[in-house]
């Protein structure tokens, strides 16, 4: 299969903050052109699966009463190879998640030059923490003040603050990761007296469910602590919550971020990592 080739241009588009593509089309997003039929003929499935996302997103934000373009999305690029992340970005995607720190690396490397958002969406490590520091533009998984410490300290100085959402375990399941959420004012607090880190908001990712009104019970749990959390005077303004089975739920309760993996690429095969 030939590789898609991208040529850098100068399109002159609006981009929208998330992501999302407004005026360009699809092979000129992001200030890139296809530069051969066969790059573009690739691109079709990746593009399908991009288009069919966002207007979920967009319908979703419509039937909630959700302002229009209110959600971003996170392509979640767990086991997908750089190809297809350059293919996203070249639709105008901007935020890609990582779960695993030997994973991305080289993807990081490979895209360095193409102005990508990237979030760490995955345990946090503490042989890890460092350089998920260094090279990460959010982490959603900050549960303990070990975690955000590490972080803090491994920021480098000339960089804006990390983003960083806790991870709070929204349906109380035992030994689940996250954050208790009564304990996570606390957590908050130690956060946002972190020069080095920038609490935004906050993240969990609940058991599947397929009963709508079921897969809304923790995201509500989640939006009514973030606005418990700015009663308090937090400035917060992320609620990571929402997944390809449970998007719509989850933009009913009030998320701003969706993390999206397999309805852009389908089901992942199963891939073994060091980082566990």
């Amino acid at each position: 299969m030939q590789s898609t080739h991208l040529e850098k241009t100068r399109p002159g588009r609006k981009r929208g903050e998330w992501g999302r593509c407004y005026t360009a089309p699809p092979s000129r997003c992001w200030g890139y052109a296809i530069t051969s039929a066969a790059a573009a003929n690739s691109l079709a499935p990746s593009v399908a699966r991009w288009r069919a996302v966002q207007a979920r997103l967009r319908a979703a934000e419509q039937r909630f009463g959700r302002e229009a373009g209110s959600v971003g999305l996170v392509a979640v690029t767990k086991t997908q190879s750089v190809a297809r992340i350059r293919q996203l970005a070249a639709l105008g995607q901007r935020a890609f998640g990582e779960n695993y720190l030997q994973e991305a690396r080289p993807k990081l490397d490979a895209c360095a030059g193409l102005g990508l958002e990237w979030h760490f969406i995955g345990t946090v490590q503490s042989n890890k923490a460092a350089e998920v520091a260094r090279r990460f533009d959010w982490v959603h998984t900050v549960a303990s003040p070990q975690q955000a410490r590490r972080l803090a300290q491994a920021r480098p100085a000339e960089r804006a603050p990390l983003n960083v959402c806790l991870q709070v375990n929204a349906d109380d399941a035992p030994g689940k990761a996250g954050v208790a959420p009564h304990d996570a004012a606390q957590l908050a607090a130690l956060v946002a007296s972190l020069p080095a880190l920038r609490l935004r908001g906050l993240m969990t990712v609940p058991a599947r469910e397929d009963a709508f009104d079921t897969q809304r019970e923790p995201f509500r749990v989640l939006r009514r602590l973030l606005d418990d959390l700015r009663e308090q005077g937090f400035d917060l303004d992320t609620l990571s919550m929402g997944m390809s089975g449970d998007l719509e739920a989850a933009v009913a309760e009030g998320a701003t971020l969706v993390r999206i993996g397999t309805a852009l690429f389908g089901p992942r095969r199963p891939k073994h990592h060091n980082d566990n």
